[in-house]
């Protein structure tokens, strides 16, 4: 077997890596141990020095984990229940009471919620920005600041970051850059190369990406930040089961796969809708006239399965759109095989309402399945009337 995957392809990695044969049986698949505590040879003598109860550890989540660090380009990762549950326990890894952090003006409802609602009780503070506007982010960060929180692409309405400059701002300022990857995958973006601290996903949605799991992800070079982010996940608890990480890693098997599909479907839905008279903005980064276009074509492979539209005739208009679909599921979540439809402002990003981070009201979220695109080109044409 391959003793350094990192000389390896992204396609090799995602089926290779962290899933060698089973040493026993041969099994080609790495199993799931459905097991809450094991046998130790003696009192503290635990196998291979780490499985002694499966909250701490268990060995299908180390082979999702060793496959994750591998398809980020990182030394370490660490799963998670969720998406919320990795965010949690970066935050509460990374910052202390009297804290501040800087969040961008288009970050997810959820994020926004844990950081607004929760994390603001526990006296951290933070100040919203455009992190497009690198100007912007430097007269945010104060001397307190330990985090600038980044999404790239932004959810819902694509923004983009430059996440090279943006590293070297956090750094010049002492802090750390979090760049939640959700969106892009590890197929279409690798912020630790470009300077990011913490990488952040929601494995729930492309990695896992058949709809069936919920889970979350962090990878990281550092260490000392490793043994921070175990501690806690171990003290809190915030794991997923070995069936859910087993369901993750049969996912990322097929993300390069998935990838090049979800992105093709998307470009043709958004070659549609930039000529429909109903469609008042496409949000795609992708677009010549993206502001992050050559930001984005920069430092992703390709611009993704997502992609978000105004209605010209407003919100009603575009409810009316999202329960008329047949093939797109009128859902949240995204990134999963089938095309799913949502009004952030009313499902997702309900949490924003009132903020700086409020989204438009005429604003409708596509998450581009890998069904054939024109079927869903129809779909949408239907629609919109």
């Amino acid at each position: 077997m391959v003793d350094d995957y990192s000389v390896l392809g992204f396609e090799t990695r995602a089926i290779h890596a962290g899933q060698k044969p089973d040493p026993r049986t041969g099994a080609v698949i790495v199993p799931i141990y459905q097991t809450s505590t094991y046998a130790q040879d003696g009192v503290g003598g635990t196998r291979e020095g780490d499985y002694e109860y499966s909250r701490t550890a268990n060995p299908t989540r180390s082979a999702l984990e060793e496959a994750l660090a591998s398809l980020e380009g990182g030394r370490h990762a660490l799963a998670y229940a969720s998406g919320m549950a990795a965010s949690d326990v970066v935050l509460r890894s990374t910052l202390r009471p009297g804290d501040h952090l800087v969040l961008g003006n288009d970050a997810y409802g959820g994020t926004f919620r844990l950081i607004d609602k929760v994390l603001s009780l526990w006296g951290v503070e933070h100040t919203v920005a455009d992190l497009a506007n690198l100007d912007e982010v430097r007269a945010a960060i104060r001397p307190e600041t330990k985090l600038i929180w980044c999404e790239s692409p932004t959810n819902p309405m694509l923004g983009i970051a430059d996440i090279a400059a943006l590293a070297g701002v956090a750094h010049d300022a002492g802090a750390r850059l979090v760049v939640d990857n959700t969106f892009a995958t590890p197929y279409l973006q690798n912020p630790l190369s470009l300077g990011a601290d913490i990488v952040l996903h929601s494995t729930t949605k492309y990695l896992g990406g058949h709809s069936d799991v919920v889970g979350g992800a962090v990878i990281t070079n550092e260490d000392e930040l490793r043994e921070q982010l175990f501690y806690l996940r171990n003290a809190a608890g915030a794991v997923p089961g070995p069936f859910d990480a087993w369901l993750t890693l049969r996912g990322i098997k097929t993300l390069a796969l998935r990838m090049e599909r979800h992105s093709d479907n998307a470009e043709l839905i958004v070659q549609a809708l930039v000529k429909h008279p109903k469609v008042a903005k496409v949000y795609y980064p992708g677009l010549p006239e993206h502001p992050g276009h050559e930001t984005a074509a920069k430092q992703m492979r390709r611009f993704g399965g997502m992609v978000s539209f105004s209605h010209a005739d407003g919100e009603q208009a575009a409810l009316e759109v999202a329960s008329r679909t047949k093939l797109f599921i009128l859902a949240e979540s995204l990134g999963g095989i089938e095309s799913l439809i949502e009004h952030p402002g009313k499902m997702t990003h309900a949490s924003t309402a009132g903020s700086t981070l409020q989204v438009p009201a005429d604003l409708l979220r596509l998450s581009v399945g890998i069904e054939d695109g024109r079927d869903l080109v129809a779909d949408l044409l239907a629609a919109l009337g």
